[in-house]
């Protein structure tokens, strides 16, 4: 059971940093995971006064607000254009629509849950976070940091001509993935680059960038190779919803299916 002694909404960032210097404080986000845990909280700090639930789209980047919801991430019709269906698809299977209507998207990216859907799909893509103490750095640093006080105030997509892909498999439609894949493409200072993201390994995702040129023509047989390659280069392990080498054969699987979908639609 979760038992809160202070609740406290916070009037600015100033404010609710302070707060959450205090070993037992806590930052209050939709309170979708917290809440199931068993904890005493002395100070529970609310951040929806403070304008940071809002989707902001500019030439350059799309600033995605750490409080808002994964339903607004999953019907935004910028980021759909930008990148097709895969955002919206990997937040498609968390639970339902009520869930995330409640879940925030800083909730799953500061968190760095081993499960998280969210991170593992934004972490192949060009993303930044934006602390209010550390400043502005890339999403693949941050899930490597250790867990600190600090707030998270966004999320940074810059904005760039990428094919983009997500897919995970579930034991159930709603329950946590048993692996979960995103692969992306793009032209970066003229190469042609892969990124591969992994999660639910079940650790949390890992990326890593390949600079492939792959032609339009490839075999199915070279291209099988290319996806075994990547899929072992990360680490897996095992737990109740499958053995590290049964998620090894999935992410093969999986990032084989996304890169033939890339090929196919000619990039």
């Amino acid at each position: 059971m979760l038992t809160i002694n202070n609740y406290v909404k916070a009037k600015t960032l100033e404010e609710a940093y302070e707060l959450n210097q205090a070993r037992n404080s806590r930052v209050m986000g939709g309170m979708m995971w917290l809440r199931l845990g068993n904890a005493r909280v002395q100070t529970i700090i609310d951040l929806s006064d403070l304008g940071l639930d809002q989707i902001e789209e500019t030439d350059h980047v799309f600033r995605i607000g750490a409080m808002c919801t994964l339903r607004e991430l999953e019907q935004h019709e910028g980021l759909r254009e930008m990148y097709g269906d895969g955002i919206a698809e990997s937040v498609r299977h968390i639970v339902g629509v009520q869930f995330r209507n409640q879940a925030t998207v800083g909730g799953s990216i500061f968190g760095r849950y081993g499960f998280s859907d969210v991170l593992t799909a934004l972490l192949a893509l060009d993303t930044f976070v934006e602390l209010y103490n550390g400043g502005t750095i890339r999403l693949s640093e941050f899930v490597n940091r250790k867990k600190d006080k600090d707030i998270l105030l966004s999320i940074i997509i810059r904005k760039s001509k990428r094919s983009f892909r997500y897919a995970s498999v579930r034991q159930t439609r709603t329950d946590f993935p048993v692996l979960a894949c995103s692969v992306v493409t793009g032209i970066v200072n003229g190469q042609e680059s892969w990124y591969f993201s992994v999660g639910a390994r079940p650790m949390k995702a890992a990326l890593i960038e390949k600079q492939w040129e792959i032609p339009n023509d490839i075999s199915e047989e070279n291209l099988r190779e290319y996806a075994k390659q990547a899929a072992a280069e990360f680490t897996y392990g095992t737990n109740m919803r499958g053995t590290a080498e049964y998620r090894q054969r999935l992410a093969e699987i999986l990032i084989l299916r996304e890169m033939r979908s890339i090929i196919a639609e000619g990039r």
